[in-house]
């Protein structure tokens, strides 16, 4: 009987939430509305909306400093022009870096494209047949070291700052030797009218930049690849485990950064109406700065085209300015060394934060 009673009362006893625990819960609630409210600045989009400040700040020191020359439409057509090919190069280093990988080869593989593409006996196929099979075999050229790349890093094992440093140098020396240190001037007018022509008032070279970075932007982000390149460097065995195979999609990544170098190599011929074996020298310096400058984390697992376009553009940018107000080469080259290390530092900030977070 006394059980039963006891039990009863505990049926009939109300449940009364203790005051300590509701004010936890409140607590907790309001914790986490205040760390909602950040966390879009905290982002992709709050890098980008940094990148955008910088890049204004850069223009409005060069009106300032430079006035009508800086802020004139030649002016900006030029910068755009010169950011063109960085910018392919830096949307395919993209990848390999969000792929937890580095390309140092990518500015040698586009000489040698330049180069192999404007051989007499390529110009001479072209001038018989069409002035695109000059671009086709800047494109296999590219794609070719890309894949060699891939191979020796995914299946062969090589480190990839060693793999791509040994292509970086013998492409370069095979650029020398099928040039014999030459410089090969170009001669099809048809691919010289289409590279340095303009659409709507814009060179042909900014329209193929946009092409590629819209193009990088939908693989990136809507496309089954893009979503296995992020797990591939946020965590290559955790990605192996879910079912990716991430040695044959690091060797694609590869390939993808040796497709954009060849694009480059084609876009430099239109530019410079010539090959040359120092096409492309530092290129890969450039492109990996505008990436990491970006927003892209060198030890992978994160990155964004819209990051490195701006990334691409804010260098630019920077050297025009000085070059509008007779500044020296080395003192650009300071400049965009304290950038990269400033950009370094606020990427370790930002993963400190994001641990934290976690």
């Amino acid at each position: 009987m006394s059980e039963q009673h006891v039990t009863s009362e505990q049926h009939l006893a109300p449940e009364v939430p203790k005051a300590d625990e509701t004010a936890r819960v409140e607590a907790e609630a309001g914790e986490t509305r205040r760390s909602r409210r950040p966390s879009i600045l905290r982002g992709a989009a709050g890098r980008n909306l940094g990148l955008v400040v910088a890049l204004v700040a850069i223009c409005a020191v060069g009106v300032i400093t430079a006035g009508d020359r800086f802020a004139s439409v030649d002016n900006l057509l030029t910068i755009l022009r010169l950011a063109s090919i960085i910018g392919v190069l830096s949307i395919g280093m993209t990848f390999v870096i969000i792929g937890g990988g580095i390309d140092l080869s990518v500015g040698s593989v586009l000489g040698l494209s330049s180069v192999w593409a404007s051989t007499l006996a390529t110009q001479t196929l072209a001038a018989n047949t069409h002035w695109i099979v000059m671009v086709l075999c800047a494109l296999a050229v590219g794609l070719g070291a890309g894949l060699i790349n891939g191979l020796l890093v995914a299946y062969g094992k090589v480190v990839a700052f060693i793999a791509t440093l040994a292509m970086m140098v013998a492409a370069r020396g095979l650029a020398e030797m099928i040039s014999n240190r030459r410089t090969q001037i170009v001669t099809v007018r048809g691919f010289l009218d289409f590279f340095r022509g303009d659409f709507l008032g814009v060179p042909t070279l900014v329209w193929i930049f946009a092409v590629v970075a819209v193009a990088g932007w939908v693989l990136l982000n809507r496309t089954t690849f893009g979503r296995r390149t992020i797990a591939v460097g946020g965590n290559p065995e955790a990605a192996r485990l879910a079912g990716i195979k991430v040695r044959r999609h690091t060797m694609y990544l590869y390939a993808l950064a040796g497709l954009a170098a060849g694009i480059g190599g084609a876009m430099m011929l239109g530019r410079t109406t010539a090959g040359s074996s120092t096409n492309g020298q530092l290129y890969e310096l450039d492109a990996i700065a505008a990436v990491v400058v970006g927003g892209t984390l060198l030890a992978g697992g994160r990155g964004t085209i819209v990051g490195t376009v701006f990334g691409v553009l804010i260098f630019t940018t920077l050297s025009n300015v000085f070059t509008q107000n007779n500044l020296s080469i080395s003192a650009q080259a300071v400049a965009k060394g304290v950038i990269i290390v400033v950009a370094v530092l606020l990427q370790q900030r930002f993963a400190e934060r994001s641990r934290a977070g976690t």
